[in-house]
């Protein structure tokens, strides 16, 4: 239980689902945490409840759109931490679902800003931080979508995510040499908060199971597990990939 040990990391997208319980298991391997997210409150109880459980963690509340946002996420790791060793970038956006040629250029930009544009923010103002320790791990969530882009109406989502891979292969190569690793995260369907409400019906977790070659949803805690093998020295040789944590739903389908 100490993978993370002397390590401090900020998680976005924390208020719920993969992001909450990433940023409890990076604590509970030892990292000082980081989180963030649009929610103060939900902010709140899950730095309660980390530090509950021993360990140490501050929120900061805002729009990972924003770059002031990004500053005062990393400000925050070295005022409260003295450093950043690792960022989980994993806040973002479905965005408009629809016919593409229905999507209005506000929303479509809108998960441009918030799935990419934020991710881009994030990891120029996280790096610098990182040089200044010898080296760190950045990790975005992208998507399964992202890598098949098969799902018709999800133009702005697949876009966004399509370049957090691209992002993801581009500061990998430039940062390297500093050793700072570069990876994203692809998860399938998982049963988040977000899932839920989207796909309210029987029927229709039903008909996203069968997608899957494991004929399941994935869980928060089993994406967050990934996410600690990737920013953890157990990857220490492991940068620049794009790593499916989909059930086999990319393969599986017809």
């Amino acid at each position: 239980m100490d993978r993370l040990k002397g390590k401090v990391a900020i998680i976005t997208g924390a208020s719920s689902g993969i992001g909450r319980e990433t940023a409890k298991l990076f604590a509970a391997e030892g990292a000082k945490v980081v989180v963030g997210a649009r929610r103060q409150g939900e902010l709140d109880s899950l730095v309660a409840e980390i530090k509950a459980a021993g360990g140490a963690a501050v929120a900061v509340a805002g729009d990972v759109a924003s770059e002031s946002y990004q500053q005062a996420l990393v400000a925050a790791a070295e005022t409260h931490f003295g450093g950043l060793d690792i960022a989980f970038n994993n806040a973002g956006t479905l965005g408009p679902v629809g016919p593409s040629h229905e999507v209005t250029e506000a929303d479509f930009n809108n998960a441009i800003a918030v799935n990419l544009t934020g991710s881009f923010l994030a990891a120029k103002h996280q790096i610098p931080a990182m040089e200044k320790r010898g080296g760190g791990s950045v990790l975005f969530t992208s998507t399964f979508v992202g890598y098949s882009a098969s799902f018709p109406g999800m133009a702005a989502y697949s876009a966004s995510k399509s370049g957090l891979i691209g992002l993801t292969q581009a500061l990998a190569t430039e940062y390297g040499a500093k050793n700072i690793r570069v990876n994203s995260i692809l998860p399938g369907a998982v049963d988040t908060p977000m899932y839920r409400e989207k796909n309210s019906t029987e029927a229709e977790q039903t008909y996203l199971k069968g997608l899957h070659a494991l004929k399941r949803e994935g869980k928060p805690q089993e994406l967050a597990r990934a996410a600690l093998f990737l920013v953890s020295d157990d990857a220490s040789f492991v940068t620049g990939t794009a790593s499916l944590v989909d059930g086999g739903l990319s393969i599986n389908r017809a």
